[in-house]
């Protein structure tokens, strides 16, 4: 009996890696159909009640015909789509949270819906990584000095230069997959690491603290949460003003966990050493926006998860739990309403 598929990709996560790793997983008869989305050459936005999609209703509506599986990253899953596709009975979303996908909807009419958790925790704690050597070392700004034609050594004075990672103490905020590896690659640059996450019982490789305690430790804060009730807003003023003179605060995870402005502050009046951010309260930053100015702030256009290897295990992920739906088994990574 063959399967009708629909690979509705994009450029980042490919039709052909989503139809490749399925066909490694599925030995049954496959047909496939193909619908490549804008993202990310075209930003993504809300279609009708679901958001952080790409492409059309009536894009996906003619792309799924009669295909029982649907394969996407960004396509917008939204109840009109669903309805207009009675053959539809399984979709996957290459992604740790579907907000692309109207989850009751799908309950409502018997559509299973599966996604890729931790697919880009690898790609994500190493970008991390990455930021805060920047932010510590001064990497962007010397570069631009250099760039335009200045060579700087007076950043070697002592109250310029920053701090290795070897010896200082780094606080996690969130420990859950990203967190854990980049807990994993601090401990194996010599750091000690302190970890904050009421979920989290116990590590290997991280001290567990509060979060007031946290704060008043680490040199360097990277955050690695949720964003839920308890977290929005959940470091501002106060909590910057707590930490160490001199620290770093780093934020590749939601943007409103933070407050930015707050962190500005922080930098001119000379307590902060620097930030590094990859997230934002408001995606793309908006022009005259203080981060553009802040001396010492490090800026990436939310591309912490950017990797051929996050791509990849997207579709691995689905094809996996495409194996298990079609096999009757249950599904490793449902979504729920």
């Amino acid at each position: 009996m063959t399967t009708r598929v629909l690979a509705a990709g994009d450029h980042f996560v490919l039709n052909r890696l989503l139809i490749d790793a399925l066909r490694e997983q599925v030995a049954g008869d496959l047909e496939f159909a193909e619908l490549t989305l804008d993202w990310p050459l075209v930003p993504f936005g809300r279609v009708a009640e679901v958001d952080e999609a790409s492409g059309t209703e009536e894009q996906l509506i003619d792309a799924l015909g009669d295909a029982e599986i649907c394969l996407t990253q960004m396509a917008p899953l939204t109840r009109r789509v669903i309805e207009a596709s009675p053959s539809l009975k399984l979709i996957g979303i290459g992604r740790g949270g579907p907000v692309n996908a109207n989850l009751r909807a799908a309950a409502e009419h018997g559509v299973a819906v599966s996604c890729a958790p931790g697919r880009n925790a690898g790609a994500t704690a190493e970008h991390t990584l990455g930021m805060i050597l920047a932010a510590a070392r001064r990497i962007p700004q010397t570069h631009a000095e250099l760039a335009a034609g200045r060579w700087r050594s007076d950043y070697y004075r002592y109250d310029d230069v920053g701090t290795e990672l070897r010896g200082s103490t780094v606080g996690l905020v969130g420990g859950g997959a990203v967190g854990h590896r980049v807990a994993e690659l601090l401990a194996a640059f010599g750091a000690h690491v302190l970890l904050h996450d009421p979920y989290v019982t116990e590590s290997a490789v991280a001290e567990l603290v509060t979060l007031d305690e946290l704060l008043s430790r680490a040199q360097v804060v990277t955050l690695h949460a949720r964003v839920t009730p308890e977290t929005t807003g959940m470091i501002g003023a106060p909590q910057l003003a707590a930490m160490p003179a001199g620290a770093i605060v780093v934020n590749c995870a939601r943007g409103a966990l933070l407050d930015y402005d707050a962190v500005c502050d922080a930098i001119d009046g000379g307590h902060l050493f620097g930030a590094a951010f990859d997230v934002f309260p408001e995606e793309p930053i908006p022009a005259g926006s203080r981060l553009l100015t802040t001396p010492g702030v490090v800026l990436t256009p939310h591309l912490a998860g950017a990797s051929r290897q996050t791509a990849a295990n997207a579709a691995r992920i689905l094809a996996e739990d495409v194996g298990h739906y079609l096999r009757g088994e249950p599904l490793a990574h449902p979504a729920r309403a």
